[in-house]
């Protein structure tokens, strides 16, 4: 198995979880594209859709996804900005006895 492939997308998800303006684009990417979807599916598609069932599967299967990706990465970045907010405090309350 080529591993080469696996390592590069591993490294690309970490540039983008560990960096917040890029985390943030790609949240903001990603609920776009879904809205996207929702929209095309529901005012363009639907009749082609529904005379193709496997594409229909499919095609919502792919708009689920991306909903769920976002939330995951909603909450993922909710978590972090709740860290940094508590170590935040930390420092605030370490220097305030310091002084």
């Amino acid at each position: 198995m080529n591993e080469k492939p696996v390592s590069f997308i591993l490294l690309i998800s970490k540039g983008i979880l560990r960096d917040r303006s890029m985390r943030r684009r790609a949240l903001f990417w990603i609920v776009a594209g879904a809205l996207f979807l929702l929209g095309a599916g529901v005012m363009l598609l639907d009749e082609w859709l529904s005379t193709h069932p496997v594409i229909f599967l499919l095609y919502w299967g792919a708009c689920l996804w991306l909903t769920v990706s976002s939330m995951l990465l909603a909450f993922y970045d909710m978590l972090l900005i709740r860290q940094e907010a508590r170590e935040e405090r930390r420092k605030s309350r370490f220097m305030g006895n310091d002084t």
